[in-house]
């Protein structure tokens, strides 16, 4: 699999922080494609290929789960204890991607498995360059098990 190929994922129910991340994405030159849920259950729907995620069957596997906390339905805590629990996802590097600053969420959720734990920067030129690091430590520098599906 070639690297600007490898899919991020952002599950984040806040349409603005999609178009933020999508933008600094473009800005920073990169070609990795993102897709986007709002909430927990929709990103276990669209990692198992389920509802209206069917069509992806047989498609890899997202190669990066950037991941809110505080979102509607299931939120971040809860998708993040179902994903380091299953088999086939626990691999996926996570990266919780939120504006809480809490001790508590940052401990909690390196305890749960995450990654990496990143405090969404202010200004565009940061997020521009928070995606340049991310996405050259996650598909450049680490070494990765291959995606199934």
């Amino acid at each position: 699999m070639k690297d600007n190929l490898v899919t991020i994922h952002m599950c984040d129910d806040d349409p603005d922080d999609q178009l933020l991340v999508s933008d600094a994405l473009l800005e920073a030159r990169l070609g990795n494609p993102i897709d986007f849920t709002q909430n927990g259950l929709e990103l276990l729907q669209y990692l198992r290929r389920e509802g209206e995620f069917s069509h992806l069957e047989g498609q890899p596997l997202p190669g990066l789960i950037l991941l809110d906390l505080n979102m509607p339905v299931m939120d971040g805590r809860e998708v993040l204890k179902e994903l380091k629990n299953d088999e086939v996802f626990k691999s996926i590097p996570i990266v919780v991607l939120t504006t809480s600053k809490a001790e508590e969420d940052i401990a909690k959720s390196y305890n749960m498995g995450v990654n990496s734990f990143i405090i969404k920067p202010i200004s565009f030129d940061s997020l521009v360059e928070m995606v340049k690091s991310m996405t050259n430590y996650w598909f450049h520098i680490v070494s990765l098990p291959n995606s199934s599906q």
